[in-house]
Formats: C-alpha cells, structure tokens, sequence
C-alpha cells in the first residue's frame, strides 16, 4: 500500500509545477485522497460490503468534491489534478499515468444493469476540463481528450478528441518522446493538429500559390509583347496575417 501511495506522490510531483514535496501532496491534494479512499471503497465493493463501499465514496465525494463510485477500476499513478466536480462511473476503467483534469465525467449512456456503460481509459490518457467521455468504448494509450469535449466514440492510440461532439485526430505515436506521450497540460493540442485549421492552412497556401502562377503567366505574356489590359490587378492579401488569424 505505501508503494502505490509513493508511487501516486512521485507522478503527481513529476506533472504538477505547483506541487513543492510529497508532504504537501499528502495533505493538500484533494485527488490523491479520493483515489485513496477510492481504493477502500473498492475493496469493499468487492468483498461483498458494498453498501460501505458506497459510503466510503459518498465520504470522499463529501470531502473533496470527487465522486467515484466503488465499482470503477483506477489504475496505478493516477492523477485527478484539482479534480472538483469529476464524476467516474461504475464500470468505468482508467489505466495506469492516466491525467483527470477538474469537471470531467466519464459517464454511461445506457441503463442497462451489467453492461459495459461508462469508458475505458488506456495508459497515459490525459483528459481536458470539462471534458465529458460517455459510452462503454476505449481510449486508446496515451491519448489526450481536450478540454471541454464531448466525446462518444472510440480514440486510436496516441490520437487527440477536440470539439463538440468531439472529433478524432490522430498523431503519430511511434515518433512520440516518452515525455511527450506522458504528459500535455489540460489535452491541450496545437491548431495544427485539428483538422479545420489544417484544411484552413491549406486553402490559404493554395491560394498563394495560384497567385503566383497568375503572375508568372502575365509577365511571359508581357515578354512575349501581349499585353493583357483587361486583367484588373487585383489586391494582394497576406498569407502570414491570415494564417495567423487561423492560429
């Protein structure tokens, strides 16, 4: 039991700039005492005294504003930073180093008793404020959930869910740092990796582009003494601006 909650100290110390030593953890961070009491509850719910179990989890929720119900599966080393407002439901499952932003509900969409309703995160996820995750699907490893998405389907590995409903962009995993796949503050994502910024970009260097083909047309019709006096020049726009803009 001390190496887990040494363990859980060391990862909140390694993702959190705020966190100065392991005292402080210890006693002033509302997420590593859920998942301790999360961990008695769910040893109850287990053994046949789930109605302690509950009421381990209605304790916890009391006290640190953090509701995770008994039944739930939470993995080694992870961290539920500021976590007020955090809902995990019954059959959901969260891997090992997975990051839980506060406002976050990993809910179910069915009533169905015994099914799979709430979702499985895989190692690594890191899961934006706000964002809520609904259905019995995966995340895959290292995946990140931006803030305030609304997510209803699956995410390959190392793959980023932003908007709502929330939309998949894929990255490519393989080339990941270990700290790059560890960790992103909030699923926070550049505008580069979402797809309308990337089709934004797109269209603006065509455009650039065509231009100038346009102007290397008209000056080989100069030089060849065509003079085009019906081409009205038109106004040239800044990609960079633009570009910008999309940023």
């Amino acid at each position: 039991m001390f190496a887990r909650l040494r363990d859980d100290i060391n990862s909140i110390i390694e993702r959190d700039p705020a966190a100065r030593n392991g005292w402080e953890v210890l006693t002033c961070y509302p997420g590593l005492h859920a998942i301790i009491v999360h961990r008695w509850a769910h040893w109850c719910w287990h053994h046949q005294m789930k109605w302690l179990g509950r009421f381990l989890s209605y304790l916890a929720r009391a006290v640190t504003g953090i509701e995770i119900h008994p039944g739930a599966t939470i993995g080694r080393r992870v961290f539920i930073d500021h976590g007020f407002g955090v809902v995990i439901g019954e059959t959901a499952e969260v891997g090992d180093d997975c990051t839980i932003y506060q406002g976050v509900t990993l809910g179910g969409t069915t009533l169905h008793t015994g099914t799979k309703r709430h979702p499985t995160l895989a190692r690594g996820v890191i899961v934006g404020a706000g964002a809520k995750v609904l259905g019995g699907f995966t995340v895959g490893e290292y995946a990140k959930v931006g803030s305030n998405a609304v997510l209803l389907k699956p995410v390959p590995p190392g793959g980023t869910a932003v908007g709502n409903p929330a939309h998949i962009v894929q990255k490519d995993h393989a080339r990941a740092t270990p700290t790059e796949r560890l960790f992103a503050a909030y699923g926070v994502t550049p505008n580069g990796d979402d797809p309308l910024s990337k089709a934004l970009h797109g269209l603006i260097n065509h455009a650039v582009t065509q231009e100038q083909q346009m102007e290397r047309i008209i000056a080989t019709l100069k030089a060849a003494g065509l003079h085009c006096e019906d081409i009205e020049p038109c106004d040239k726009f800044d990609p960079a601006q633009l570009n910008k803009l999309v940023d």
